[in-house]
């Protein structure tokens, strides 16, 4: 069995022939994945929250983004918010019970003066919170990412996205190897790195599969799988939701390529019943849970009795 090879230390290859990944009835390859989580993960689901530090007016052209100036989405537009907010949501979710948490910001990267006001926001949230903090802040240099380090946060967030041959379909203003950059200097920085990408963007089941082993190849310990929310005003407003039974296999494919990473459900789990259950069962060690930035999740007490009724647990 393909599965207890990679407990055994085996790992797939990109050259490797994959199709039982697509042809194996779903409840098989999903008996494998739970099989994998089961041995690198145990019964532990790691829970993180974000608050979006910082909205909209970004110049980029993801066209799945509500946040780009180039789309009309009505998104909230303010700049970085005031410490003493973003304590205030930390502390609440830390008392409900997450083991993480996170400032993300909208833009290419961080400006001087936002910059510095992420700095100072963290501080005080290393010297307040108990449970690991991190970050998402885009496009930074090594300077800045020593500097954000440097203040207790210990993960950085910044996804591929999709398949480096789909990347372009979806981002023209800065490119595939702009993010591995990114990745690879917050790595030499000390960060563990947070990085997935986004299935339902009309990408094949090659990127999805292409996604998850450029991911394998960065070393990446955290991968978010967010599931198009086609929002009104982004490019693709269109699309249609992926059908639950391709999201189920497409966790359990970042499992089987993944084997020991935390496989994290993210945006879009509302399209999958018993707000996930199976996915949780079969592959996704993770997930973010509260509110996301600008589409709404489940609630933290929820994904806690959701966890104990399938006997899991987010603690140690």
């Amino acid at each position: 069995m393909i599965a207890e090879k990679i407990i055994n230390g085996e790992r797939l290859k990109p050259d490797d022939d994959l199709e039982f990944l697509l042809t194996t009835p779903l409840e098989k390859i999903q008996t494998g994945a739970a099989l994998i989580q089961k041995n690198f993960c145990g019964n532990h689901i790691d829970l993180c929250t974000i608050i979006n530090g910082k909205s909209g007016r970004c110049s980029e052209d993801c066209k799945y983004c509500a946040q780009s100036a180039r789309h009309k989405t009505g998104v909230a537009e303010y700049d970085f918010l005031p410490t003493e907010k973003i304590l205030e949501v930390a502390l609440a979710n830390e008392k409900a019970g997450v083991n993480r948490f996170s400032i993300v910001t909208s833009g290419r990267a961080l400006d001087d003066k936002n910059f510095e006001r992420a700095i100072e926001a963290y501080k005080v949230l290393k010297n307040n919170l108990n449970i690991e903090l991190c970050a998402s802040h885009g496009i930074l240099n090594a300077e800045q990412l020593k500097r954000l380090r440097a203040t207790g946060v210990t993960s950085y967030h910044h996804n591929l996205e999709t398949s480096r041959r789909y990347f372009s379909k979806i981002c023209t203003t800065h490119t595939y190897d702009d993010r591995i950059k990114t990745i690879k200097l917050a790595q030499a920085a000390g960060f563990c790195v947070c990085s997935g990408g986004i299935i339902g963007m009309g990408e094949t089941w090659q990127d999805r599969i292409d996604l998850a082993f450029e991911l394998a190849a960065l070393g990446i310990e955290s991968i978010p799988v967010n599931v198009l929310m086609a929002i009104p005003g982004t490019a693709l407003e269109k699309l249609k939701p992926l059908p639950v039974e391709d999201i189920l296999r497409t966790i359990a494919i970042f499992r089987y390529i993944n084997p020991t990473a935390n496989i994290r459900l993210a945006a879009g789990r509302k399209f999958l019943p018993d707000c996930g259950a199976s996915a949780l069962l079969h592959g996704a060690s993770a997930s973010i849970t509260g509110n996301m930035l600008t589409t709404s999740n489940t609630n933290i007490k929820s994904d806690l009795k959701l966890l104990d009724e399938l006997g899991l647990t987010n603690k140690f």
